[in-house]
């Protein structure tokens, strides 16, 4: 996939049911997807199939992922977060 459509994917796929993670996730990608690699954005990607209540609890620190995946991207996300 190239990458206009890839972040156009993207842009679609974060648009979720809680503005929490509409906030976190579109500050992200202005913030801090750009320095990911092609494999980060397709995890990425991957990473927002998981659900709104688990991103959410993993994101604010209630619980973490158990999938190395997602506790990659969690890390990854919470940094970026943390610059802005």
């Amino acid at each position: 996939m190239n990458s206009a459509n890839k972040l156009a994917k993207t842009k679609w796929a974060i648009r979720r049911g809680m503005l929490e993670l509409d906030l976190i996730f579109n500050d992200f990608l202005q913030e801090g997807y750009d320095q990911l690699s092609d494999t980060q954005q397709d995890d990425f990607l991957h990473f927002l199939l998981n659900s709104d209540p688990d991103l959410f609890s993993w994101l604010m620190g209630f619980r973490e992922p158990t999938e190395r995946d997602d506790i990659t991207m969690v890390a990854i996300i919470r940094a970026s977060i943390k610059e802005t």
